[in-house]
């Protein structure tokens, strides 16, 4: 986790940075995307002295690795990856689907406008430099696993009251029949494994961007735990 704290005047330090090579993944409809790793939260502070809790997210270029069109294959959508593995840990197939890259993961981003595919390439890199400070983004990850829990925590029962000989039952989940009934009734909410689960958040800011370090700064929290893959999509 870090230790400092990112002071920006209207992310001055932290500024839209442009390179040759780098195509820019907004298509004619402006539709951005972005994949990452999350790397942890933090503090930052904006010019008028607020202080904002934010998410760091570890962002370095990706490559379009695949293409669909809806008349090829039923649908839109625009493959991307990113990072890098042990070639001993990647496949054959994969490894030819990536054309010898070796790739750590990799996302598939749906397009509703399909004019939107025709403008990338297999091979077009993408740097996180597409965002600028003050974009609102969605931001879908998998939820922390908390495992198997009673239904106080995972569904917000207030458990029974410590009156008239209910000494044991404060976490108890209470009746599960109904009394008319002689079977338990479908999405009766219940204890049962929890998190895990793919989330995604709406309306958060992007108040910097570092594209030398490869680093995207998000408000607020990002579902998962430090190291999630975290997808980016303009709002």
């Amino acid at each position: 986790m870090r230790d400092n704290v990112y002071k920006t005047k209207s992310a001055t330090k932290f500024t839209k940075q442009t390179k040759n090579g780098t195509r820019s993944a907004r298509g004619s409809n402006g539709m951005k995307f972005f994949i990452g790793k999350k790397v942890g939260m933090t503090q930052v502070f904006t010019d008028d002295g607020r202080c904002m809790p934010a998410t760091v997210v570890a962002a370095p270029k990706i490559a379009v690795t695949q293409v669909r069109t809806s008349e090829k294959d039923g649908y839109s959508a625009i493959q991307v990856a990113g990072g890098t593995r042990k070639a001993k840990n990647v496949s054959k197939a994969v490894r030819g689907h990536f054309a010898g890259k070796n790739y750590e993961f990799a996302r598939e981003f749906r397009l509703k406008d399909a004019k939107v595919s025709e403008s990338f390439t297999v091979g077009t890199e993408i740097g996180v430099d597409i965002f600028a400070p003050g974009d609102t983004v969605q931001v879908t990850g998998i939820s922390k696993g908390k495992g198997f829990q009673s239904v106080i925590k995972r569904h917000g029962f207030h458990g029974g009251p410590r009156s008239h000989g209910q000494k044991h039952s404060e976490r108890a989940p209470g009746s599960i029949g109904g009394g008319l009934r002689n079977r338990v009734p479908k999405g009766m909410r219940m204890a049962g494994r929890t998190g895990g689960d793919k989330v995604t958040v709406k309306g958060l800011k992007v108040l910097a961007v570092d594209a030398n370090k490869g680093e995207i700064i998000i408000s607020g929290a990002v579902p998962g735990r430090r190291g999630t893959l975290i997808a980016l999509r303009s709002a």
